[in-house]
């Protein structure tokens, strides 16, 4: 099978899935909206901008490492979104036309758009309705609840995308009833799998006996999200930090933020937080095994990738309590929910947890049966494999 997908060729998750039709011989292009270099043997690489995601990729390759020089690297994260938002979609229409050009050189079977704004809108625009060239749009966690209401733009070209749309990947069952709320038709397939492709349980698994950290560690995986309440985590950690003065707290992909920076001076927190810059997905499943329990204070998420790899490390899951999570978690069984904005609700969900080692162990084992069960990453993506096929007849 000829496959084109539009995606952000820097996400780990975009590389996860393609790299299993990579793998297994199909012919795999690729149209990058941000400047990368992907360890792919792809047919071929295009670059194709949008909502100055160009302008950024340039920036930080001018300014390496040091974000807060770089385009919004010095802008708060939501704010950073928002611009985006109002913005973003005005570079459709110019762009579009340079996809359609290529999407008419390659001649693919099918067009794969891995998230909704703005790899699916551009997609979406560019697919012409007589190329009889399927387009399949995969549904990244707050497509529908963060990004799509935030603009009547946004509004309208996530309807324009799934009004297109002849196939939907979602990671949530949640995402399927919210996509009819926004023009996507119920007879057109539809299939819920992991956003990324999965869990590789060769690499995600859990830790031998003893092989957990001491002094005990919390992780927090998430980095600087608009959607993650970072504030409601670090206030949470100064209080458990005053019970549990031991405790060491993780934080991946959070090094050099002012963000971060700016909660652990205010909090006296620099000797109990440690902040990591991005890891690759094997220093992450270490981490996972040597922390005991993981935290995810988002306001909005689908099923999140962090989330299944750390249950399938058996790391005790702590999140917020949104709908798309309690198909994963049951709070008080196999991990707890809480109110994001919180800070008192996650110190207590935290001091639980440390406080029943039982609980966790009997909640690690649910876990990983369950991300074995549902979400290992060849059988997810054998499953995606027939939907292509599907979806192109």
């Amino acid at each position: 099978m000829k496959i084109l997908f539009v995606a952000d060729g820097r996400s780990p998750i975009a590389l996860n899935w393609m790299s299993y039709f990579v793998d297994t011989a199909h012919e795999v292009h690729l149209a990058s909206t941000f400047a990368c270099k992907p360890d792919l043997n792809l047919a071929s690489f295009h670059l194709v901008p949008v909502a100055f995601s160009g302008f950024k990729s340039r920036q930080m390759e001018t300014q390496g490492r040091n974000r807060n020089k770089s385009l919004g690297g010095g802008i708060r994260a939501n704010l950073r979104t928002s611009l985006r938002h109002w913005i973003g979609t005005f570079t459709l229409p110019g762009n579009a036309k340079a996809l359609e050009n290529l999407i008419d050189r390659i001649s693919p079977d099918l067009v794969h758009a891995m998230r909704i704004p703005y790899e699916g809108m551009l997609a979406a625009q560019a697919l012409r309705r007589d190329s009889g060239v399927p387009l399949l749009v995969s549904v990244w966690g707050n497509d529908f609840t963060l990004h799509a209401p935030s603009t009547p733009w946004m509004s309208a070209y996530t309807r324009k995308t799934l009004q297109r749309t002849n196939g939907l990947h979602v990671d949530c069952q949640r995402d399927i009833r919210l996509a009819s709320d926004w023009g996507f038709t119920k007879i057109k397939p539809a299939i819920v799998l992991p956003g990324n492709g999965g869990v590789r349980l060769d690499e995600f698994y859990p830790p031998l006996p003893g092989e957990r950290m001491e002094p005990e560690t919390i992780i927090n995986p998430r980095g600087i999200r608009a959607y993650i309440r970072n504030d409601t985590f670090f206030k949470a950690a100064r209080l458990v930090v005053d019970n549990h003065p031991s405790i060491k707290f993780v934080c991946p992909a959070m090094a050099d933020e002012p963000e971060a920076e700016k909660w652990i001076q205010k909090l006296k927190l620099k000797s109990s937080i440690v902040l990591l810059p991005h890891v690759s997905r094997q220093e992450m499943g270490d981490l996972y095994r040597r922390s005991i329990i993981t935290i995810s204070p988002s306001l909005h998420d689908g099923t999140p990738n962090t989330l299944l790899e750390g249950m399938a490390c058996s790391c005790f899951p702590i999140a917020g309590d949104i709908e798309s999570l309690r198909e994963w978690i049951t709070s008080g069984k196999n991990g707890i929910l809480i109110d994001p904005e919180d800070s008192v609700a996650l110190t207590t969900a935290i001091l639980t947890a440390l406080d029943q080692a039982d609980f966790r162990q009997r909640a690690g084992e649910i876990n990983f049966r369950m991300v074995s069960e549902r979400a290992e990453y060849f059988q997810v993506m054998k499953s995606a494999e027939r939907f292509y096929m599907e979806i192109s007849d």
